[in-house]
């Protein structure tokens, strides 16, 4: 047995898919991303309801701005969207962004917004970052097909929670259910 356990291979080959995440200077760019930066159009939001996904941060980062992608679908006629960063337990609401209305949100664009107040992380973990969207038709993200927990310890790579949500995140993360579709978060 060694420090790696049983594993014998190269590890920096093992985990070499992760580089497609990075930017070309990580330490130029601060930046944390839950998927590599390739996916397919997933339908992940649903109207007036907040879609949540883990992203690790580490202690001292400090977060600005999230971003997502739309995928192949436009936001058609909307309300009101948001994005949010909540504690690893969800119990807690770090940061919101401005709610954006009726603000357009095009088909395969990108959308960074800024938290009222960067959030610094004081201790490493999986933090919860919430999108919501309120509209006739909400867009598609890009992301990508995650399957359901089944081990001990392993979370959601997305999951659903809140109904009829307008202009402000939950205090708390509460009944999360399951969500299949994960999209591609960024937090600068």
């Amino acid at each position: 047995m060694t420090t790696l356990g049983a594993y014998r291979g190269v590890v920096r080959n093992a985990l070499g898919y992760l580089n497609v995440i990075d930017r070309p200077d990580p330490d130029n760019v601060f930046h944390r991303a839950n998927l590599p930066r390739t996916g397919d159009d997933v339908a992940a939001l649903t109207s007036g309801v907040m879609t949540t996904v883990p992203l690790w941060l580490n202690a001292g980062d400090t977060v600005s701005n999230l971003t997502a992608i739309s995928g192949g679908t436009a936001a058609v006629t909307p309300t009101h969207s948001w994005f949010a960063l909540h504690n690893p337990a969800g119990s807690t609401l770090l940061g919101q962004t401005a709610d954006q209305g009726a603000a357009a949100w095009a088909a395969d664009t990108v959308k960074t917004l800024a938290l009222a107040t960067p959030v610094k992380i004081t201790a490493s973990g999986l933090y919860l970052v919430d999108i919501m969207v309120a509209a006739a038709t909400v867009p598609t993200l890009v992301g990508a097909t995650g399957a359901r927990p089944f081990l001990t310890g392993e979370v959601n790579l997305a999951q659903t929670s809140g109904s009829a949500l307008t202009t402000t995140a939950p205090a708390t993360v509460a009944s999360p259910a399951f969500q299949r579709q994960v999209p591609l978060v960024v937090a600068t």
